[in-house]
């Protein structure tokens, strides 16, 4: 049965299932606006997802012709696969931050084989067995490539820049650059009164702001569609999204801890995330993750009074479950996540790789 929440003041949530996957599923948000309902995300590319989701705009009060245009929060399959289906069968717009249509371009235009050269010398740098390289290994020498579920991931017609108003008639709906979970993520600010929230003062009697500032709002105002950037429950994922052509050393923990901030001053008075629940006390969870991080990196820093390979440095972690029981594909995250940490961690001048090291090692300063 489909599940859908009518949160009020035209907007609902619709769970569209993710297969075989434990998060379950995948809340599209669908905005009601007067050129027609706008999708915030879309759900994962499978046959049961699209039904679910067909039927959930109906049970909202729309055909999916109906569809206006959609809000992409980032690239996933989880929030992008249904995007091409959705914008054949309305012929709606889609809209993404710049940053992430580049990481789908590079996905549609890759050459087969060239993402698994890329992946298997990431991860020989990092330290990976052989065991894990093997089976990519294997997949290369047989021609494969990057296979992905589904149709190819959808182009976006339009760019979503930081601190849009977005055109979206009959709504006060602003964008929100939050990169570190992916490198385009946004977030989606509805500067809107609705039933059941105290607002202090109207959207209209607040001045205009500069593209990319998120001040200016009094705090507990609006609703924050948060994509996978701040959930209730759930750490998100904080990795590499590298280019294979581009040497530029990232820092997306940094980047993420950073967006943090910025929606925790911003404090809306509800979020709606893509999963588990509507929530409040915004700026409760943004100190809440950021205590966990800060823990995290410390106790990484413990961990590197020895030097140890980025992989090494990720079989140490604590994660939801033993390493033993972690998945070969979630393992390959995992490193990325290690990574991204040991990234901050140089950064803020607390490690430093051990010179002439190969595979590379890193130690606490």
């Amino acid at each position: 049965m489909t599940q859908v929440t009518d949160h009020k003041g035209g907007v609902w949530s619709i769970a569209v299932p993710i297969p075989d996957n434990p998060l379950g599923h995948t809340l599209v948000h669908l905005l009601e606006t007067d050129r027609g309902p706008v999708l915030i995300d879309t759900g994962w590319d499978d046959p049961d997802s699209w039904d679910t989701l067909v039927a959930g705009v109906a049970a909202c009060g729309f055909a999916l012709t109906d569809i206006h245009g959609v809000l992409i929060t980032h690239h996933h399959p989880d929030h992008h696969g249904l995007s091409a289906a959705v914008r054949e069968a309305s012929g709606a717009w889609i809209a993404m931050h710049a940053a992430d249509t580049d990481v789908v371009r590079r996905t549609r235009q890759a050459q087969p084989g060239r993402w698994l050269d890329f992946v298997a010398a990431r991860l020989t740098a990092a330290g990976a067995p052989e065991e894990h390289l093997a089976p990519l290994l294997a997949r290369r020498a047989k021609g494969g490539g990057r296979s992905l579920p589904g149709r190819p991931p959808a182009l976006p017609d339009r760019e979503i820049s930081p601190g849009e108003l977005l055109d979206l008639p009959g709504r006060r709906l602003r964008a929100i650059w939050t990169p570190g979970h992916t490198p385009g993520h946004v977030c989606l600010h509805l500067e809107e009164e609705h039933p059941g929230m105290r607002a202090e003062g109207r959207a209209e009697d607040r001045a205009e702001e500069p593209p990319g500032a998120v001040g200016g709002r009094p705090p507990g105002y609006g609703r924050l569609f948060s994509g996978d950037h701040l959930l209730p429950g759930i750490t998100p994922h904080v990795g590499l999204y590298e280019d294979p052509d581009d040497a530029t050393v990232t820092d997306p923990l940094g980047d993420y801890l950073d967006s943090l901030e910025r929606i925790g001053r911003l404090a809306p008075a509800e979020v709606l995330p893509a999963h588990q629940h509507a929530f409040t006390d915004a700026a409760g969870r943004v100190r809440e993750l950021i205590a966990h991080h800060e823990e995290r990196l410390s106790g990484l820093r413990a961990l590197l009074h020895e030097p140890l390979t980025p992989w090494q440095l990720a079989v140490s972690m604590e994660w939801n479950r033993p390493w033993e029981q972690i998945p070969y594909g979630s393992r390959t995250i995992a490193v990325s996540e290690a990574e991204a940490h040991l990234r901050r961690l140089v950064k803020l001048g607390h490690a430093e790789q051990v010179p002439g090291s190969d595979p590379a090692t890193y130690q606490a300063v």
